[in-house]
């Protein structure tokens, strides 16, 4: 049995017991939903409003990729009324469903139209729209009473992100560069706007480059004429920091929005922007006034 699966099926041991103790719907009657990382709660939460209690798996300032479920959070995932989760981003939280939650789950990566190998899809506003609307069905199935609710929420949040793809597509149109150098590769659908995302990393940021990979990645930086490299949130700076000051670059920061930093008031929307705002910088992009 692999060591991820030990603490897995030991919860689910525990899980009968805990179920007393009222995890799922909550006192006052409103349904549970389990989100499994930050992007996934902040649209349920626009659209379920104040109708549903929301618990969120991964804390702020953790990385979601290396969450790790206690017993109890095992316990919320099997009594939860609904699960909305992305598999193979969260192996623990694949295991939690599986064990648990088949029938009480909404897997949204079918609905996202994922780029292969790349979970990130939340950083396309329209592609997170999608997943908005898987949440929304499945809210008005479980909770008909409140489905106008649900329905007008989601409306809202649908032309706040459409906003933000609008002005990702008109502030990135006209720059002097368009490569970025980023820690890891989570920016690839930023390509839609004609954004190259070079990486130093692969698809985890712990992940270590090869001596063959950065000197491609310095060939193509002095080629473009590359002025930034850019470290993330929620991961370690030492490689972005190590390469920009071996090549006497700028470095700055993009956030993946994998999740949020504890105690930050920012949401999703406030970060795209920000990050909209760091790219215009880094790339020498026309901002109309």
């Amino acid at each position: 049995m692999s060591t991820r699966l030990l603490p897995l099926v030991l919860a689910v041991a525990l899980v009968a017991p805990l179920s007393a103790c009222g995890v799922g719907t909550s006192s006052d009657g409103r349904p549970t939903v389990v989100t499994s990382f930050y992007p996934l709660q902040f649209v349920t939460a626009q659209i379920a409003g104040q109708h549903v209690r929301i618990v969120d798996l991964t804390a702020p300032g953790v990385e979601p990729h290396d969450l790790e479920l206690k017993v109890r959070q095992v316990a919320e995932v099997a009594n939860a009324d609904l699960v909305v989760y992305e598999s193979k981003l969260q192996p623990a939280v694949d295991d939690a469903v599986a064990q648990n939650a088949k029938h009480h789950a909404l897997d949204v990566a079918p609905d996202v139209d994922l780029q292969e190998g790349n979970p990130h899809f939340w950083l396309d506003p329209l592609r997170l729209a999608r997943a908005a609307a898987a949440v929304e069905k499945r809210l008005a199935a479980l909770d008909p009473k409140h489905a106008a609710d649900y329905a007008a929420n989601l409306a809202t949040l649908d032309t706040t992100l459409t906003t933000l793809d609008h002005d990702f597509s008109a502030g990135l149109a006209d720059c002097a560069r368009n490569v970025v150098v980023t820690s890891h590769d989570a920016f690839g659908y930023w390509s839609r706007y004609g954004v190259r995302s070079a990486p130093i990393a692969g698809l985890s940021p712990d992940a270590e480059p090869s001596a063959a990979h950065l000197e491609q990645l310095r060939a193509l930086i002095a080629r473009d004429h590359v002025t930034t490299v850019f470290s993330e949130t929620l991961a370690s700076p030492k490689m972005a920091d190590v390469l920009s000051h071996d090549l006497g670059l700028t470095t700055a920061v993009l956030d993946p929005i994998e999740g949020v930093a504890k105690g930050s008031s920012a949401d999703y929307v406030s970060i795209m922007r920000k990050n909209l705002a760091a790219l215009q910088q880094a790339n020498g992009c026309k901002v109309s006034s």
